[in-house]
């Protein structure tokens, strides 16, 4: 090898860095752009995210902003979320949470079909502003999130005896007669809570935080999560967790994040490993037979079907972070292998509609691609930063 390069290479290697660099910048994310062209209208509107046709929701308008964020897809994020506050917030952020659920109503009308909330959408929308504004100097996305919260904290959070401040799933119809409280563990993802947290130190996120742990930690004794749990309050200052009055005590297609929520926490998050060994019963249950349950009866332990590739993909990040990489790599082949069929249009079994599956692929391969990452106060890391950074010195 020489010792010196000529001008010319030296020339040579100069341009393949830039290009580098520039492509590092600009460079596409293939699942997100399928995801992209597939169910994000040019306006904005994220289609398929609800079991009726055509229909719209909160939650799928706030996971697509989170991921053209991470995509550094600058033009969607902003059509994304101008469609979410105009049309399920009537630009008035001040006064209305977005409305869970959009679409054709039966006399015709394109319209909110249902105006209640869903908080952990409302949590996604406030954190991917938030990050906005930080990464792409945007203050009027901070501004919007500001608005946002002041929302939430107003309606969404509760005070519960003997477990504080939580984050109830909507505005109406999770407080029962009898000091009964429904709630949703998958809708507090601790990642986002450190970063409300340290945006607002003085807000209820960092006793939501504690609250959410303990929730995963006493809900689930076979160390399985619930889909839904109930909270009696027994006493103006004590309570216990209940099964659920309505869903009862299953773990399914909710409670697959709650694990996906726990791969992806900063791994110096100091409740990162309490949440992770109170989930101990997904391990045992897919390393007995390589694949998910689809179904999980909380209480008893015991497990129903094959879950889906979506399953699987959001599954990776959990089995790293408890030091189980044969298991996350034998989840992360199921996924790709899952989706590529799905995409080709390829149902092997009777399947929810693919867009579930794809968003849990996106979080899933997306971390497990390094393309996101959760700072211990929350912020994200993002794969297109330096790069970015780099080309405009």
């Amino acid at each position: 090898m020489p010792r010196y390069l000529s001008a010319s290479a030296i020339a040579l290697l100069t341009l393949f860095a830039s290009g580098v660099s520039h492509a590092a910048c600009q460079v596409e994310w293939p699942h997100w752009q399928r995801f992209a062209e597939r169910w994000v209208q040019a306006d904005g509107r994220v289609l398929e995210s609800s079991m009726e046709k055509n229909h719209s929701t909160s939650e799928g308008q706030s996971y697509a902003l989170f991921f053209a964020l991470v995509a550094n897809d600058q033009a969607r994020f902003d059509k994304i979320w101008s469609w979410s506050r105009e049309n399920l917030a009537g630009n008035d952020l001040q006064n209305i949470l977005p409305a869970w659920l959009w679409g054709q109503g039966k006399d015709g009308n394109w319209q909110v079909q249902d105006a209640n909330s869903a908080s952990d959408a409302d949590l996604w929308f406030a954190y991917a502003l938030l990050e906005a504004a930080r990464l792409w100097q945007k203050p009027e996305y901070e501004t919007d999130a500001r608005h946002l919260l002041a929302q939430i904290k107003q309606h969404e959070v509760a005070e519960l005896p003997g477990l504080g401040a939580v984050l109830l799933p909507g505005t109406v119809g999770f407080v029962h007669p009898d000091h009964l409280w429904r709630l949703n563990p998958s809708y507090m993802p601790i990642p986002l809570l450190r970063r409300l947290a340290q945006f607002e130190p003085q807000g209820p996120w960092q006793a939501i935080a504690e609250s959410t742990a303990q929730l995963i930690a006493h809900a689930g004794p076979r160390g399985f999560a619930a889909d839904w749990v109930g909270y009696r309050g027994v006493s103006a200052s004590n309570g216990l967790f209940v099964s659920d009055p309505f869903k009862g005590d299953i773990g399914s297609y909710d409670a697959i994040r709650v694990y996906l929520w726990a791969g992806i926490t900063a791994s110096a998050d100091p409740l990162a490993q309490p949440i992770l060994d109170s989930l101990g019963g997904m391990a045992s249950a897919t390393a007995s037979t390589g694949v998910p349950p689809e179904k999980v009866q909380v209480a008893q332990g015991t497990t129903e079907g094959h879950g889906p590739f979506g399953f699987s993909a959001a599954l990776i990040p959990y089995f790293q972070a408890r030091s189980q990489p044969w298991l996350a790599e034998l989840q992360h082949k199921r996924a790709v292998g899952g989706l590529e069929l799905a995409l080709k249009g390829v149902q092997t079994q009777s399947l929810p509609p693919i867009y579930y599956d794809y968003m849990l692929s996106l979080f899933g391969l997306g971390w497990a691609q390094k393309r996101y990452l959760f700072e211990v106060d929350g912020r994200v890391k993002l794969f297109w930063e330096s790069a970015c950074s780099a080309t405009q010195h």
